[in-house]
């Protein structure tokens, strides 16, 4: 397990009641991310901090305490998906918000999600 980085809990003010902005990764969500998207970890890894501190949108997910990120990167024309478990009063104390997977997506997906899914936050 590995802190990644933190998220702004502004952004999520009336979306989730966040309990902490930590956020890690582990090592069997790492290799999902290698298996299911190749080469997203190893090429894009240096961008989730960004993407968890200053997503471009939250969208709503379909699992409970899950939401999805969405952040663009004008300088280099890549869009990325960050989907993110956030700690529930339920969890247990030893929780911390956590990554479920990370991919990058073309302007195609990036677009539906937009026009499909609930828009819970978006950058001003």
């Amino acid at each position: 397990m590995y802190k990644i980085g933190e998220i702004n809990l502004k952004h999520f003010e009336g979306i989730h009641k966040v309990l902490t902005p930590n956020v890690i990764i582990t090592e069997t969500q790492i290799e999902h991310i290698k298996e299911r998207h190749p080469n997203d970890y190893e090429r894009y890894f240096e961008y989730i901090p960004a993407i968890l501190e200053d997503p471009d949108y939250i969208i709503e997910a379909n699992k409970p305490n899950t939401s999805i990120l969405l952040k663009s990167f004008s300088e280099n024309g890549k869009n990325f998906q960050l989907i993110l478990r956030l700690k529930a009063s339920t969890d247990p104390e030893s929780y911390e918000n956590s990554i479920i997977t990370f991919m990058k997506v073309n302007e195609k997906r990036y677009e539906r999600h937009l026009r499909t899914k609930k828009i819970l936050y978006k950058s001003e």
